[in-house]
This record gives structure tokens, sequence and C-alpha cells, in this order.
């Protein structure tokens, strides 16, 4: 029997959350089914949006389960158990307001950090076991509100960075099924942000220009 693997993107269903920062695992898995000219298929038995693509010799499924985010489970582990599919070969997409933008982290299990549709998907799945990537949207100003920020829209100034996330992420996860975890996470974890110059070098090149000879 072939091997599937399954990835699924968080978010909460309908228009009033499209492109808003908790449904950063929607737009991932959007952004990967567009590369793979994959279409979305409304499966009602799972209450899920599924696109389903044959990767050589393996199945990658995409889920965008369509109840809330924080029954996300109800969706996840009744599709695992039809497939067949072990903790192993999940992915699970998720925002995480602890990470600035640009920065992505794939790890092999773990806890929840409190995310709810993180917390129903182990829950349901009966282990914390199972891959997810993390990527940043940051945090608000502390007189801001919380959950007005995480279901708030980027904003203007955010688009570009959000643009390089989404497609480094997307280059993961399938580096993740192609490679496997450990390549996954050795290649693309971390800041995409490209670094920026420290001050103090700017100050000393300013202060010792080539060919100043001091």
């Amino acid at each position: 029997m072939e091997d599937t693997f399954l990835i699924v993107g968080l978010g909460n269903p309908g228009r009033e959350y499209a492109g808003t920062r908790h449904n950063i695992g929607f737009m991932t898995l959007e952004r990967l089914a567009k590369r793979l000219a994959l279409d979305w298929q409304v499966n009602k038995k799972f209450t899920a949006h599924l696109a389903k693509s044959n990767q050589g010799d393996a199945t990658l499924l995409l889920c965008q389960p369509q109840g809330y985010m924080n029954v996300s489970g109800k969706t996840v582990a009744p599709l695992a158990r039809f497939y067949q599919i072990p903790a192993d070969r999940i992915v699970v997409v998720l925002d995480d307001l602890d990470l600035p933008l640009g920065t992505l982290r794939m790890r092999p299990g773990g806890g929840t950090g409190g995310h709810r549709g993180l917390e129903s998907i182990r829950e349901c799945l009966g282990t914390g076991e199972f891959p997810r990537l993390r990527i940043g949207i940051g945090r608000p100003a502390p007189a801001r509100d919380l959950s007005g920020f995480v279901l708030g829209k980027f904003t203007e100034d955010e688009s570009g960075q959000l643009e390089k996330v989404l497609e480094k992420a997307a280059d993961q996860l399938e580096c993740w099924m192609s490679r496997g975890l450990q390549a996954a996470m050795n290649n693309y974890n971390g800041d995409i942000s490209p670094p920026k110059e420290k001050k103090d070098d700017e100050i000393r090149r300013n202060d010792h220009p080539e060919g100043s000879g001091t």
C-alpha cells in the first residue's frame, strides 16, 4: 500500500476570517495547492476542503478543516483513520504569536502552547507526537486587544514579508514530504528575513572608510 502524507492547515472558515493572522495555516496550504496545480474539493463527510496529489509512489493530501479552529481534531482524526495515516506522516500548519512574522519553526511533536486548534487535534488523535509547522505572526503592542490582533488582517507593510514566508513555508512542506523531517527542519527553520546590519558596524565603517589608512 502506498504511503499517504497529510498536511493540515489550521484556520477558521468564512469570508470574515479570510486573510487573517489566525488563518495563516489555510493561506499556506492555498499557496502549496496553487503551486502543485491542485483543485480543492468540498468533503462533507470529514467537514473539510481537501486537495489530493500523487507524488511518485506516495499520495499527498491537503486538508483545511471547515469546523472552527477549536474543533479541528474532529476532522483530522477521522481523516487519518480512514486513510490509515500514522501520526508521523501528519504535519499541522498553524500560526504562532510568540514568533515574529518571517519565522518558521517545524518540530516533530511537543506541546500545544495553548493553541486551541492544536489542542483539539492532540486530543482527538490521542497523541501529540505529530510534526507541526509554526509560522510566526508576531505579537500586538501591549495595549492592543489580543483577539482583535489574531483575527485581524496583515497590514500593507507586512504584505511583502507575508509573501516570502508563504513561499518558504510551502518549500519546507515539500521538503518534509520528499526528504524527511530532519532535512526540512535543518534547511528552513528560522527567520527568513534578510540579516540586518548592526548600527555599530555602520558607525565603524563611517569612522574608518576604506583607504583612510586609519
